[in-house]
């Protein structure tokens, strides 16, 4: 190999590396922002609840997902167990300073609730993922900072702080700081630490399978736990199954008849 080419090489890893270091938090947020998560897409999700006894309570899904423009539609059934069947939940999330719009569907009450931004906090059916949660977040709510880098399961991680700019998104979503790590190869954030706004109440999430689906990364197993100082107060665990993207999904089909209608 002759000198100009190995001294281009280098030249060319020198930037590379430079790049890396040089790249700021607020970037690193883009790139998990702007991460193709696939269009047109249905799975099964097995929700599984397991309070501080480590009694364990189980719930499956059928989810739907589809982008409009920059928004994503959102629409989920519960399945089993009997008593929580055809429950219902809608999400338009959307790209913008708008508040995103939820719906839950009781067919006990044969009443579907609007979830309220002061509500937003709360739990989403029992589990320790709150109504926000089941949302993207605007990445212009928050001010970001860099904190380290590291490794995470033999994988390079940025670890990144995010602090909301305003007591609004503090109220919408229960935290008060955060810290994301971010996959350097995928941008995909597998795990992240919540201060609440509950006292010392922590949460926890955490990744725990990643798969490539279609080319696309999916996180098919998902844990949350709820922690107040080191005592485990609940746990949820997400598993997903059977995703399948570009299936044929009207726009239409997201919308409040469907979801009284349920399955």
């Amino acid at each position: 190999m002759n000198k100009t080419l190995v001294s281009g090489l280098v030249l060319a890893l020198l930037s590379v590396s430079l790049q890396v270091q040089a790249i700021t938090a607020d970037e690193i947020a883009q790139l998990v922002d702007a991460r193709d998560t696939g269009d047109n897409s249905k799975f099964n999700m097995k929700m599984t609840l397991i309070d501080k006894r480590g009694h364990q309570r189980q719930r499956t899904m059928l989810n739907f997902s589809k982008k409009r423009g920059k928004d994503d539609l959102k629409l989920l059934f519960f399945k089993t167990p009997a008593d929580v069947r055809n429950t219902g939940f809608l999400t338009f999330d959307y790209d913008d300073e708008r508040d995103d719009d939820q719906w839950l569907y009781l067919p006990a009450l044969k009443k579907t609730k609007r979830i309220a931004s002061s509500d937003k906090s709360g739990s989403f059916m029992g589990s320790d993922f709150s109504y926000s949660d089941m949302t993207s977040r605007n990445i212009e709510d928050y001010n970001y900072k860099l904190v380290k880098e590291q490794k995470v399961g033999g994988h390079k991680v940025w670890v990144i702080e995010s602090v909301p700019k305003t007591k609004k998104t503090v109220d919408e979503t229960g935290y008060k700081k955060s810290w994301m790590f971010v996959r350097q190869d995928n941008f995909v954030v597998i795990r992240a630490l919540h201060l609440t706004n509950e006292g010392d109440k922590k949460k926890y999430m955490d990744v725990k399978k990643l798969e490539k689906i279609d080319g696309i990364w999916v996180a098919t197993e998902i844990e949350m736990k709820t922690m107040k100082g080191k005592v485990r107060l609940h746990t949820t665990v997400l598993s997903l199954s059977n995703i399948k993207f570009n299936q044929d999904l009207k726009e239409s089909y997201f919308s409040i008849r469907t979801l009284e209608k349920g399955l």
